[in-house]
């Protein structure tokens, strides 16, 4: 009896270290309750045996839709694990709340992934999941930046405000934050008339990441955004973004102004929205003070919406390939859709909105 019962106890306290070393390690396993976080089973391809971390977490463009279905076609046509993570209420655990910006479950699934792709704005995450963020780029793993990325976080101030987008003390590294060191630019303004004028993009040069993809086939219901780079970053332009005087595909590339709208930065007499046209997509190298180097991969399209577009799939799962140093095929990447994708239209919505139309994070499984 007491020989049953030492080993009773032995097993449990061997199953709840398990449990907590997994936890520790960003296992993809959850307690039980709601989903909190989604994991897509890698089938075979190129991406078997590698980890993907998908993290959603904005107000506007609808990263919550858009990372669960690049998580499908990189699991199911390429074979890369994915795991999905969500901004929500820690007091509505398993509900979407995409103006919650305090909280991401399970960042700690980055503690063996191989490749980051993330398209919050302005998170003020508690240090506690930062951390798994911060070693992920010390050590200078892969990273994917989708449209609001280059303004991923906004942490006026404790340990990881560096990361916050307008950061501006020590070290200089750090000036506009994660945006500005790791992607390669922070915040700056709407180029194009947003919800207006759409963006086509013209690919440059025969670069990998645009293998498969003919003139005209990224397209985006999304804006330009304005960019700058630093003289020392080694950004390398791939596609460029033509702004539309419409919303429509076909529509027609802007002319010159004078326009109804500008960035501040277009007061001027003879400014032209596309010449020069802004990169939309870029790569370029990125190195923590005290880190080890790494790839990233930027644009400023992405919206789930924009996912709509095969093109513009195939541009960011090229990307993806790429940064991982998988090369790409000749033909591109497989990139159809998988199950029903019918994106929501990009826009701020408030709480009210939310309170009334409930999503659990299992609603994308």
């Amino acid at each position: 009896m007491k020989f049953t019962l030492l080993l009773s106890l032995t097993l449990v306290m061997f199953s709840l270290g398990c449990s907590q070393s997994n936890t520790k390690q960003g296992s993809t396993a959850q307690s039980s309750g709601p989903k909190q976080w989604l994991v897509f089973e890698g089938s075979n391809g190129p991406g078997k045996g590698k980890h993907v971390v998908l993290i959603a977490g904005d107000e506007e463009y609808r990263s919550e839709e858009a990372m669960p279905q690049l998580a499908k076609i990189l699991s199911q046509h390429h074979g890369f694990t994915c795991t999905v993570l969500f901004s929500q209420d820690p007091e509505k655990p398993g509900i979407v709340d995409p103006n919650h910006q305090t909280n991401i479950p399970n960042t700690a699934a980055l503690n063996n992934a191989d490749l980051m792709i993330i398209g919050t704005r302005f998170r003020n995450l508690p240090d506690e999941q930062m951390k798994p963020i911060d070693d992920f780029l010390k050590a200078g793993k892969p990273v994917i930046g989708l449209r609001t990325a280059t303004h991923a976080f906004k942490i006026d101030e404790g340990n990881y405000a560096r990361y916050g987008f307008n950061y501006k003390g020590e070290p200089k590294e750090w000036t506009n934050g994660f945006g500005e060191l790791v992607l390669g630019t922070t915040w700056i303004a709407h180029h194009g008339h947003h919800k207006f004028e759409a963006t086509r993009g013209i690919g440059l040069g025969n670069h990998e990441v645009l293998n498969g993809i003919g003139p005209g086939d990224i397209f985006g219901e999304t804006d330009v955004y304005g960019v700058t780079w630093r003289a020392d970053n080694d950004c390398v332009p791939i596609v460029m973004g033509q702004v539309l005087a419409g919303m429509d595909k076909d529509s027609p590339a802007m002319g010159p102004g004078p326009y109804d709208t500008v960035p501040n930065y277009g007061k001027h007499a003879g400014f032209h929205k596309n010449d020069p046209m802004m990169p939309v997509t870029w790569v370029k190298s990125y190195q923590l003070p005290g880190g080890r180097k790494g790839k990233a991969f930027t644009t400023t399209m992405g919206a789930a919406t924009d996912l709509q577009y095969e093109g513009t799939r195939r541009m960011i799962v090229n990307g993806a390939y790429f940064v991982m140093g998988i090369p790409v095929p000749s033909q591109g990447t497989k990139v159809d859709l998988v199950g029903d994708f019918k994106p929501s239209m990009y826009g701020m919505l408030k709480d009210p909105y939310w309170d009334e139309h409930i999503i659990h994070v299992s609603d994308f499984e």
